[in-house]
């Protein structure tokens, strides 16, 4: 699994692509160089343009795994009751 780049390594990652991207390369060919996708240099770019929606997709993606955690906490709930309902059957 790879690590998630810290946002100094992302602001280095950005100012490569940049660089390139004033050297005559297209946006495809600085993005290959500096080993990210077109996707992820937008995203990046616009995190850094604007800081606040970076902590507004930081929320959201915990929320989001907020629901699954408690989705996950109540499909086990219910296995723990099924079981534990099975057992007293049991002579």
């Amino acid at each position: 699994m790879r690590k998630r780049p810290r946002p100094d390594q992302i602001a280095k990652i950005l100012r490569e692509v940049q660089a390139d991207l004033q050297a005559g390369l297209n946006i495809n060919q600085a993005c290959r160089k500096g080993g990210i996708g077109l996707t992820t240099y937008y995203r990046w770019k616009a995190l850094q343009e604007n800081p606040v929606s970076g902590e507004q997709i930081k929320i959201s993606e915990l929320e989001n795994e907020n629901g699954r955690l408690k989705e996950l906490v109540a499909e086990l709930a219910l296995d723990r009751r099924m079981l534990q309902e099975a057992l007293k059957k049991k002579p």
